[in-house]
């Protein structure tokens, strides 16, 4: 009898990846457990193991294929090969047959997921010994799921105790160092470096008798209030399928009333930017049922939906300025912030000459999605200017010594910073935010500068924070840093939060101006080139002058082009002449 092995639950909110490698083939006996294929989401690579075991009959997949959760991989027959239910299918895999009592007590136990159950370590053992302790792997900051084990710090045998670091962990952006949540002694280590970890896991277990504070278990949920019955995910699914499906059948008229919010709605957005029907397996979002009815009423998605309240909790005014954006984005061909537009369909190249067709990456996935959002976002405007740096370079050289002594180098990028931090304070408009849905512009007391890095992976910004308050050593030192833990994949997501103005600097590769694109939400983003000597007119004769190419890219919703100019001289007069930072400030 033939048996399938389909693409098991992968985390939350993962419903799909791309299937890099196919680890098997045909007439291969497979167990269970065993890795089959290589799978990337949009965070990581991660091997799926097999949840049946026998000998692989057909695959029904290829490199490079998108796979949905569900979807079946390859059949197995023969060999005593058996399947997993669904419930246990994004389990670990730590069950025996000798831990069949614990199986029996389950029942009475209220577990909040399959997957974070784990009968070996909850069941009582030696007749009646307290139960080892779990340290399972928590959670590790918004959206990030899972992550690389980097390094083991414990053995079995080692006397821990709360706080101490005990793995390694590489999300997609960093390398953080998770500390453990319980104390007491290493009984068995249940990952192997090199392994994908997933929020929930059980990393190690501890001998019974030792004090812990357990870890909260992302599964698990405070006791819902009456008015948040109707919020899980799954009831979210079921309505929304259910108002679909009343649809179907009817003309749209007798679907939604002329008076109805909806048919208001589609008078003037397209339906494929309001129709939001179909399961979907998301996290809760805080809003009330009220809120929850009238998004449906009229169309909008609510997990797209940006609350103001306290905790991100979404008001009936939250809803209705949503609505507004995307009806006046439609009139005018623009899509409204996360709200997809349908994609072009390309010509048939391969009539022209041969192609190649390579998978977009998961991370390169999420830089274009990013992209494309600030700039469907952001009406652009670039100013460009070039500055005199002669005498500017003199100084850098001078104290450059000085700089390495404390442990950086004096780059024009430090420079920079301290420029734009002066630059920010006497033009606010460009330290801010612009709030469309709240029709409010966010102005920032603090100076928080971010910096482009280029790394094997991509382009990393870490922010250097409170740089008004730092003297250009300290800065010099701060970006060193920062560039050496980008480049290492040691900077923690923490590091990447929070900046209020960026610079990015191509003069290492080359070029004159280019256009950066405003990293949203902030409203103002400077690229440097490389510096070149010149010709320049001074006093009825040509000298040679070292010149340096800048380009401002800006948010013209909130800052004007006549703004944009006099921000733009100031920095060049700033960089022209130093001695100005000492007076101004």
């Amino acid at each position: 009898m033939a048996i399938e092995f389909k693409l098991p639950e992968l985390g939350e909110n993962i419903e799909q990846g791309d299937l890099v490698r196919v680890m098997v083939k045909p007439g291969d006996n497979v167990a269970e457990g065993q890795p089959v294929i290589e799978l990337e989401t949009d965070k990581a690579v991660i091997e799926v193991p097999s949840s049946v075991a026998g000998t692989v009959k057909d695959i029904s997949v290829k490199a490079g294929q998108k796979l949905k959760v569900g979807q079946t991989i390859f059949t197995v027959e023969g060999n005593g090969a058996n399947a997993v239910s669904e419930e246990k299918k994004s389990a670990p895999k730590a069950e025996t047959p000798k831990q069949e009592p614990a199986k029996q007590e389950a029942p009475k136990q209220k577990t909040a997921k399959p997957e974070s159950a784990t009968p070996a370590a909850s069941a009582p053992k030696g007749g009646g010994k307290a139960a080892p302790l779990e340290f399972k792997l928590p959670e590790l900051g918004e959206n990030i799921e899972q992550g690389d084990i980097v390094k083991i710090s414990v053995k079995p045998g080692d006397v821990i105790s709360e706080g101490q670091a005990v793995v390694e962990l590489e999300t997609d952006k960093a390398v953080v160092e998770v500390p453990s949540s319980v104390s007491g002694t290493v009984k068995e280590i249940l990952v192997k470096q090199g392994q994908k970890a997933k929020v929930g896991q059980v990393i190690l277990t501890l001998e019974a008798g030792a004090s812990a504070k357990p870890a909260p278990q992302p599964g698990a949920k405070a006791e819902k209030k009456p008015e948040e019955e109707d919020t899980s995910s799954t009831s979210m699914a079921r309505a929304s399928y259910n108002i679909a499906r009343n649809v179907e059948g009817k003309t749209e008229a007798q679907a939604f009333p002329p008076d109805s919010p909806r048919a208001v709605v589609q008078e003037y957005v397209p339906q494929q930017l309001v129709k939001h029907a179909g399961p979907e397996h998301r996290s809760p979002v805080p809003a009330s049922p009220s809120v929850r009815r009238l998004a449906r009423e009229i169309g909008i998605d609510i997990y797209e939906v940006k609350g103001t309240g306290p905790s991100g909790r979404i008001s009936e005014d939250d809803v209705k300025s949503h609505a507004k954006g995307v009806i006046t984005s439609a009139a005018s061909g623009v899509a409204a912030p996360g709200v997809a537009r349908p994609a072009v369909k390309l010509p048939d190249f391969a009539k022209w000459g041969p192609i190649e067709k390579v998978p977009m990456r998961a991370i390169r996935r999420k830089t274009a999605e990013h992209l494309t959002e600030a700039w469907t976002t952001i009406p652009h405007v670039t100013q460009h200017d070039k500055a005199d740096i002669t005498e500017l370079e003199e100084l850098r050289k001078k104290f450059a010594p000085k700089v390495e002594l404390a442990g950086g180098k004096m780059t024009i990028t430090a420079i920079a910073l301290k420029v734009i931090a002066s630059a920010l304070k006497v033009f606010p408009q460009f330290n801010a935010s612009v709030d469309m849905a709240g029709e409010e512009i966010v102005y920032k007391r603090y100076i928080h500068l971010g910096v482009a890095v280029d790394t094997d992976r991509g382009l990393l910004v870490p922010v250097i924070r409170d740089v008004d308050q730092k003297n250009i050593v300290e800065l010099a030192a701060e970006l060193s840093q920062m560039s050496v833990k980008a480049k290492n994949k040691t900077l923690k997501p923490e590091e990447m939060e929070g900046g209020t103005f960026t610079i990015t600097n191509l003069g290492g590769i080359g070029g004159t101006y280019f256009t950066p694109i405003v990293n949203h939400p902030e409203v103002a983003i400077l690229g440097t080139s490389r510096s070149r000597i010149e010709p320049v007119w001074i006093n009825d004769k040509f000298e040679p002058r070292l010149m340096m190419p800048l380009s401002l890219s800006y948010d013209h919703r909130l800052i004007d082009g006549a703004d944009a100019a006099r921000f733009l001289r100031w920095v060049v007069e700033a960089l022209e002449q130093p001695f100005l930072l000492s007076v101004q400030g």
